[in-house]
């Protein structure tokens, strides 16, 4: 009897520790991503645009999941002209996230500036509808004041 109760003692005790080693490693990774996370929006705002690619691809390279990243990643990728790959980043967020209105928003400014004003309408309403059914009332009250003002240049073309 006394073997059991050491085998099992033994046997806990080992699951405790690989379950906190496992635990301790993924808050070690999320401390790591989090850092190179603020690092990028920090460079971000700072305008160092390839300093802060650097930092958010690393994140994702570190978090292939987070399409926040992806987000702000296509932001910076289009403040340095690469427009075709923030545009292929904002379309594989509405790929993985389709109830993410800010995939939308994103792929909407960039068509806008490529001026394919209807493509970028249909992304807009997507976002409205999107943003009415997440009941952020005043994000799609904007949103119809844009759609408004495209349809209003529109016709007086």
């Amino acid at each position: 009897m006394l073997e059991t109760f050491s085998t099992s003692s033994i046997i806990a005790a080992v699951v405790v520790v690989l379950s906190l080693s496992i635990l301790g490693y993924f808050a070690w990774k999320t401390l790591i991503t989090s850092d190179l996370f603020q690092k990028g929006i920090n460079l971000s705002q700072a305008k160092d645009y390839q300093g802060a690619e650097a930092a958010f691809r690393k994140v994702i390279s570190l978090n292939s999941t987070n399409d926040v990243v992806r987000l702000f990643l296509g932001d910076v990728l289009n403040q340095q002209g690469q427009v075709e790959e923030a545009t292929e980043l904002f379309q594989e967020v509405i790929r993985r996230s389709p109830k993410n209105p800010d995939g939308y928003l994103r792929l909407a400014n960039i068509l806008m500036q490529q001026e394919r004003e209807e493509e970028a309408k249909t992304n807009l309403l997507q976002a409205k509808d999107l943003l009415q059914k997440q009941r952020q009332p005043e994000k799609a009250k904007k949103i119809t004041e844009l759609l408004d003002k495209m349809s209003q240049k529109s016709s007086k073309s």
